[in-house]
């Protein structure tokens, strides 16, 4: 089952759960006193709805904001590689070909080996990290007899480390996600917000069913993004690895 009809599932049941609880409340619930709790249950709301409103998109906030950096980091490093490996062309034919062939592998490694372990938020031992060392030390270990190989090899040293530092973003991103203590203020949140209008009163209980049903239905659609949203690589956010396709093609 997709994402998408997984969302359906949880909002339309939220929806049917609060509705019929409404229900039961309002027709065999007391009516005594229950339009004066109007007034006195609605600041209580209006103050409990706004905390959680701005808890709850903070997070959306703050998740958005890390498949973003996830996605462009991801491209960033496969960038980097491409250009360390063109600036090695320029060292020496052995030097170039040597290095081309350790990006190439290193690519695979992350498409093959690291992308799955991402999507499903293992913690993984990978061969990428030896890969970028190698292309590291042939690059280091290159002659450079005019200034323009000199240029070169520094340019390749550049880019590499550039690499370094996106592929460090990239899997300190799979670790990230909504700590245990937030989901409990979230979930509480929600259970505050939507509990406190079934304690509203009101001249037609069809009014109140549809209200109540469709806050519940709101609240659980941004608590299941939030949970689709926890990591970057899998979920619905679910960012994939054309960044490294893509450098795999330029390679050749």
């Amino acid at each position: 089952m997709n994402v998408y009809a997984t969302g359906l599932l949880w909002v339309g049941g939220a929806a049917v759960v609060a509705a019929l609880l409404a229900y039961v409340i309002r027709k065999y619930g007391l009516e005594e006193g229950r339009a004066a709790n109007n007034e006195a249950a609605g600041q209580v709301f209006t103050i409990v709805g706004g905390l959680h409103a701005v808890l709850v998109a903070f997070v959306l906030i703050a998740l958005f904001d890390a498949v973003g950096e996830a996605g462009d980091a991801a491209y960033k490093e496969a960038d980097g590689l491409v250009a360390a490996t063109w600036a090695a062309d320029a060292l020496s034919r052995a030097t170039g070909d040597e290095v081309r062939g350790l990006s190439r592998a290193y690519a695979t490694t992350v498409i093959d080996e690291e992308w799955p372990n991402l999507v499903e938020g293992r913690e993984f031992e990978s061969e990428g990290w030896n890969q970028l060392d190698r292309i590291r030390q042939v690059v280091a270990a290159a002659p450079a007899d005019d200034e323009w190989q000199i240029d070169r090899k520094k340019e390749a040293a550049s880019q590499l480390w550039q690499v370094y530092q996106a592929r460090q973003s990239r899997l300190d991103a799979a670790g990230g996600g909504v700590d245990s203590v937030v989901w409990f203020v979230l979930v509480l949140g929600s259970v505050l917000s939507i509990g406190l209008p079934l304690l509203f009163g009101g001249p037609l209980m069809r009014t109140h069913v549809v209200i109540v049903a469709t806050l519940a239905a709101t609240i659980t659609m941004l608590l299941y993004a939030t949970y689709q949203l926890q990591n970057p690589y899998g979920g619905g956010a679910e960012l994939s690895p054309d960044a490294f396709r893509l450098a795999l093609e330029r390679f050749g």
